[in-house]
């Protein structure tokens, strides 16, 4: 339970390897020592340097969950796994695919690969999870979106259109979980430094990981809705909203 001084007791990270996901697990850990619950790919590599780096920050108990996205039928399983010691008081969503974005809408295989992760496996762990929240009474949701599905862009609107999903529905349950305790707060990064983005060219407003963990987190303590990483793309973004298409498609990438 979040204790008196408002610091959770027990994080879980679905998607246990996410660079921003674990800075903002870290980000926790400066405030007060905690368990960690992360949830990773049975065979992902990163996953005992995961667990290191908790430890390192002063997690006080580790504790790996197999969880594989696509296996969306073996989802109920990793949340009862990962309440099973007790509540979980904060859970953050940090798994996500990319790829080519030429390539993602000329390849079907591809394409819905990406939707299953990004939306499908989103969502089934949002219904989980809020279940699991509402039963307790209590708990905050971080969901990383991304301003990329803000407004889609015809340069990568495979991953945009996923996001766009992703964004719409922890939103709502933010709405649906409110009258019951728990919050959501929904993260829109631009372009995060990480072994993620390493593929494309940097943007302006490029920041890095430790950044959106701190607005992340400060976020979610005062129950804030929506947070832009860095705060300025909320401005950017309420142009942009407004630009017509005629022009927007015109916009640089």
């Amino acid at each position: 339970m979040i204790n008196a001084v408002g610091n959770p007791q027990t994080l879980l990270l679905l998607g246990g390897t996410s660079e921003i996901g674990l800075a903002i697990c870290e980000e926790y850990l400066h405030k007060a020592p905690m368990r960690v619950v992360l949830a990773a790919l049975p065979n992902d590599p990163g996953r005992d340097a995961a667990v290191a780096q908790m430890k390192d920050a002063g997690a006080t108990e580790v504790e790996v969950v197999d969880f594989d996205a696509l296996a969306t039928d073996t989802h109920a399983e990793v949340i009862d796994q990962a309440w099973s010691k007790g509540d979980v008081d904060v859970a953050i969503v940090a798994f996500g695919l990319d790829g080519d974005a030429e390539e993602l809408w000329q390849n079907q295989r591809k394409a819905v690969m990406v939707a299953e992760v990004n939306y499908t496996a989103a969502v089934s762990v949002g219904v989980l999870v809020g279940e699991k929240m509402k039963a307790q009474g209590f708990g905050r949701i971080i969901a990383m979106s991304s301003v990329a599905g803000e407004r889609v862009k015809r340069a990568n609107f495979v991953y945009g259109s996923t996001k766009a999903g992703l964004d719409g529905f922890y939103l709502g349950l933010g709405e649906a979980l409110a009258p019951f305790g728990p919050k959501v707060t929904v993260v829109r990064p631009g372009m995060v430094r990480t072994k993620f983005s390493a593929h494309v060219a940097e943007a302006p407003l490029t920041v890095n990981k430790d950044d959106v963990a701190k607005l992340a987190v400060t976020a979610s303590d005062k129950g804030k809705e929506i947070v832009w990483a860095p705060g300025p793309f909320r401005f950017v973004m309420m142009v942009l909203r407004h630009v017509p298409r005629a022009i927007f498609r015109k916009l640089p990438v």
